[in-house]
């Protein structure tokens, strides 16, 4: 364990996790446009401020933000086409969940019928301002999502299960199956096998018998909240159901060492 893990460990026995934490974004936030290698005025769209750029993406800089949310929007096109032979447009209505400040839906203006939905109002209202070409929602910690059953082809949550405790997760998966039509398509990252290595030894004898591993709940829907996936515990118990169509290990590109996966909604998923 070290120094940051052993800092958190006793802000959160004292209940100051979160408001550390969130004090600490906010002070990142003011060092976001140092030392940019970016043009910010030659961008087409409008770029969100750094203090909302480190909050979705860990990084204030733009050129990451900027950089980050291209390869992730890639990865998602590639798994999408490599196991299925479809491009995104062909899967419309796509809804990204867990959308935050367009970081990857401005890399996907080309697609029809974008949707987006955040927890996180600030968020959302930013998108709803600048990224035009996308219907954007706001939703609750909680589900469920204001829209109809059905109602999209693809659904995908990049970096969103990785920090949600394990109840949140099944809730969220249940609920995305339910806004997919049938043999529509889910795409989500995961942190896998990577961080293996760097769990306490109880909690790598849990990740070792396939069961995921959460910290500091308490800080649902922030980088704060830490959850590792085991890839048997992916398949057994958050997607059963589900057609696994492709996994890539550390492929979720733009979400450093991320795992993605895709499945797919079939009539075993409708419970």
């Amino acid at each position: 364990m070290n120094w940051k893990q052993r800092a958190l460990g006793i802000l959160q026995k004292g209940g100051l996790a979160r408001p550390a934490f969130h004090l600490y974004e906010t002070l990142r936030g003011f060092t976001g446009n140092s030392s940019e290698k970016v043009d910010l005025n030659s961008e087409p769209l409008a770029i969100p401020p750094a203090r909302l750029r480190f909050k979705v993406a860990g990084d204030a800089r733009a050129s990451s933000f900027l950089d980050g949310g291209l390869k992730a929007a890639t990865s998602l096109r590639s798994i999408v086409r490599n196991a299925t032979d479809l491009e995104l447009a062909a899967c419309s209505p796509l809804l990204e969940f867990g959308c935050g400040c367009g970081r990857v839906l401005r890399h996907l203006c080309d697609v029809p019928g974008l949707h987006g939905c955040d927890y996180n109002r600030e968020l959302t209202e930013w998108s709803a301002r600048h990224l035009h070409f996308a219907q954007i929602a706001a939703n609750s910690l909680t589900p469920p999502l204001p829209y109809p059953d059905a109602a999209f082809g693809l659904v995908y949550a990049l970096s969103v299960f990785t920090h949600l405790p394990e109840p949140l997760q099944h809730a969220w998966i249940a609920e995305l199956v339910r806004v997919l039509r049938p043999e529509g398509l889910l795409v989500f990252s995961t942190h896998g096998e990577f961080y293996a290595p760097e769990l306490s030894g109880a909690e790598q004898a849990l990740y070792r018998e396939a069961k995921v591993v959460v910290r500091i709940p308490e800080g649902a829907g922030s980088n704060l909240c830490n959850a590792i996936h085991p890839p048997a515990w992916v398949r057994s118990r958050l997607c059963a159901g589900l057609e696994e169509l492709a996994f890539q290990p550390e492929g979720a590109l733009g979400n450093p060492r991320q795992d993605l996966w895709l499945f797919r909604k079939t009539s075993a998923s409708l419970r």
